[in-house]
């Protein structure tokens, strides 16, 4: 946050954002500070000489000036010319040149025929709305000569606007792009934790009726997960309309993922207010949440290693290539947080020979919850749960190839074991979209990072490749609807900066590509003989042993690849219904197949665990760990304190005692 500055900033103006005092002190008027005497001198134009300032369009100014300064002298030594010039450092970069001209046509209006002409009000109120998350994020108040009320003028008084050079120059490199340039203009660099979120939150506010960001929880030192959405109704689960997640930076020192996933984003935005057609119909049809850093703790560490190790005195440069493979890897606990989740696949193992076992939401185990869960992999694990996803990739840095589930290997002591899902036809559809539409993923002559992957051009089965418990792909496949795949983008964790724009290039299709894929297979709506939705019910695929279950108002989606399949929809206190169904292959978009179930008496049978129940998949979180200590308490000398340990809930439920050596450590 360049917190020298700021201290520096708030020292000088005693931390109070109070308009000019123009009382004279004791002395000042001899000194020819000020003078006491009513101000008759005729206000003219000047020759504008304000250092800051001296690259406006106008070569002109006046004084008085609107916040009062009589003098050039005066409104040099003053608050606001004092921010305007530490302003770059204070936001990290953001707003900088918008901010500087329009506080710059503030202090130093432009004169025309001895006669002031003020800033538009417009243009500080669209400044206003794409800026001001830049201050939140340094928790600063808007500044008060910036008042689009009090300062600007209307564009039927015949005002200025300071930002209309600026724009022309924006317009007059966007039509110097080539053709083969995207015309949305994205700037190419890393962005700090704080930049991430300002970028997006201004991404949203420019796209307000497509988009909109929200939180899913906070890190271990309370960095904010913050997730962008894209729809035509943000906000709201749409009937029929698929949802698809992107997640980047699970690993923090893994960052290219993160940076795709924040220019995604501005693309998606960009190109949707630009008429592009295909952009729009993405938009309109999918409910898209991008998550761009899972780990933004462990990205601050990796990216000051990095910082380190760019330092031209030291002597042992790593640099870009050799950084990273382990700092930052982990979030602030230390905790992997891609072997954090229930490991769900060896109960899937132990119970797969059993006819009447339910693969599908499978409940987490109670004795998950007694082990050291990351908050970064809970407040996931509740977002999942929480949206009807059908759809996901997952982000990561290290080799060029995506995998998919399972990630666990069906024999624990085989490291390098094809261990295949019920939906393996379908995984290996998903993972050959984005690898044949990324530019060199599925070439048989890329040799990669020291695996070869020449035989299956780019895609791999995870626990063939090698073999880990507790991955974020196994939980979603196994816990809920959705089926997520692991796209690892390179060999390099960490590339420069030059290397983010070629990247971009690689990718951009093949996001696109797998954004477009949700739209394949079946789709379709569970309802009553009434018309209404039935939720939970579930629908079945004979010969994939693999159910999904219906969202709040009864619709599904089911991915499938073409072919003939027999369907079945059912519900407990409901029949059963199947329908025979055919996808060709050259349908472009899910195939609708509704049904209609009728109540029938609900008896006793030994399929009854096929369904969840609230004793199972519904119950959460059963000993409160996160809920019930959510909300910190705060002590009087202003640091975080919890009242209680997560497991007191547990044994006062209970009614048994805990015991004294956890007893003396509350």
């Amino acid at each position: 946050m360049h917190l020298g500055l700021l201290v520096l900033f708030l020292s000088l103006t005693k931390s109070c954002w109070c308009a000019p005092q123009h009382g004279c002190e004791p002395g000042d008027e001899l000194l020819g500070r000020c003078s006491n005497s009513v101000y008759e001198e005729k206000p003219t134009c000047t020759e504008m000489n304000l250092g800051y300032c001296n690259d406006m369009e106008y070569s002109r100014t006046i004084f008085p000036n609107i916040l009062g300064h009589r003098t050039r002298l005066e409104a040099e030594s003053g608050a606001e010319y004092l921010l305007l010039s530490v302003i770059h450092g204070l936001l990290n970069g953001e707003c900088s040149p918008e901010i500087r001209l329009v506080g710059c046509s503030v202090l130093a209006s432009p004169c025309q025929n001895d006669k002031m002409i003020k800033p538009c009000r417009s243009t500080c109120e669209a400044l206003r709305k794409d800026c001001i998350h830049a201050f939140e994020a340094i928790e600063m108040a808007w500044p008060y000569f910036l008042d689009c009320d009090r300062f600007f003028a209307s564009d039927q008084e015949g005002c200025y606007d300071p930002l209309a050079g600026l724009k022309a120059r924006q317009e007059l490199a966007m039509s110097s792009l080539s053709p083969e340039e995207p015309s949305t203009i994205i700037q190419f660099t890393y962005t700090s934790n704080s930049q991430m979120y300002s970028l997006l939150k201004r991404t949203a506010a420019k796209c307000s009726h497509i988009s909109h960001v929200y939180s899913i929880g906070r890190s271990t030192e309370g960095k904010d997960l913050l997730v962008i959405e894209f729809s035509n109704n943000p906000g709201q689960h749409e009937l029929l309309e698929p949802e698809i997640k992107l997640v980047g930076n699970m690993h923090g020192n893994e960052v290219l993922g993160r940076q795709l996933l924040i220019y995604l984003a501005q693309y998606l935005c960009s190109e949707y207010m630009l008429g592009n057609p295909r952009i729009q119909t993405i938009i309109n049809t999918t409910r898209i949440h991008i998550l761009a850093s899972m780990n933004p703790d462990g990205y601050e560490l990796a990216a000051s290693e990095v910082e380190d190790n760019s330092d031209p005195e030291l002597s042992n440069q790593e640099g870009h290539l050799l950084n990273g493979w382990t700092n930052g890897r982990t979030n602030a606990q230390n905790i992997d947080l891609n072997r954090n989740f229930p490991d769900l696949t060896s109960v899937f193992y132990r119970n797969r020979r059993s006819r009447h076992y339910r693969i599908d939401h499978i409940p987490i185990p109670d004795a998950y919850w007694f082990g050291k869960v990351a908050p970064e992999t809970y407040a996931v694990m509740k977002w999942i749960r929480s949206l009807p996803f059908v759809q996901s990739a997952s982000l990561h840095g290290g080799e060029l190839v995506v995998s998919y589930p399972f990630d666990f290997s069906r024999h624990p002591h085989e490291e390098r074991m094809f261990s295949p899902t019920p939906d393996e036809q379908v995984f290996k559809q998903l993972a050959r979209t984005y690898a044949d539409a990324h530019a060199t993923m599925s070439n048989n002559d890329t040799e990669r990072c020291g695996a070869s992957f020449y035989r299956t051009r780019g895609i791999i089965n995870g626990a063939l490749w090698y073999s880990f418990a507790g991955g974020m792909s196994d939980f979603n496949y196994l816990h809920t609807n959705c089926l997520e795949i692991t796209v690892e983008l390179g060999c390099d964790k960490f590339p420069s900066e030059a290397e983010l724009y070629p990247e971009w290039k690689r990718n951009k299709e093949a996001l696109l590509s797998f954004l477009e894929s949700v739209h394949r297979g079946l789709k379709g709506v569970v309802k009553d003989v009434d018309g209404n939705g039935i939720k939970g019910a579930t629908v079945s695929v004979r010969g994939i042993r693999k159910d999904v279950t219906t969202a709040e108002n009864g619709d599904y989606w089911r991915l499938l690849n073409p072919g003939t399949h027999i369907l079945t929809a059912t519900a407990k206190g409901y029949s059963r219904v199947s329908k025979r169904v055919h996808l060709p292959h050259n349908m472009n978009k899910a195939g609708r197949v509704d049904f209609i179930l009728e109540k029938v008496p609900v008896e006793p049978d030994i399929d009854d665990h096929l369904f969840p129940t609230v004793d199972t998949w519904d119950r959460f979180d059963p000993y409160n760990q996160f809920e019930r200590y959510g909300e910190p308490d705060v002590s009087e000398g202003g640091i975080e304190r919890q009242e209680k340990p997560w497991w007191w809930n547990y044994f006062s439920q209970s009614g048994i005692s805990p015991p004294n050596w956890l007893l003396r450590n509350v």
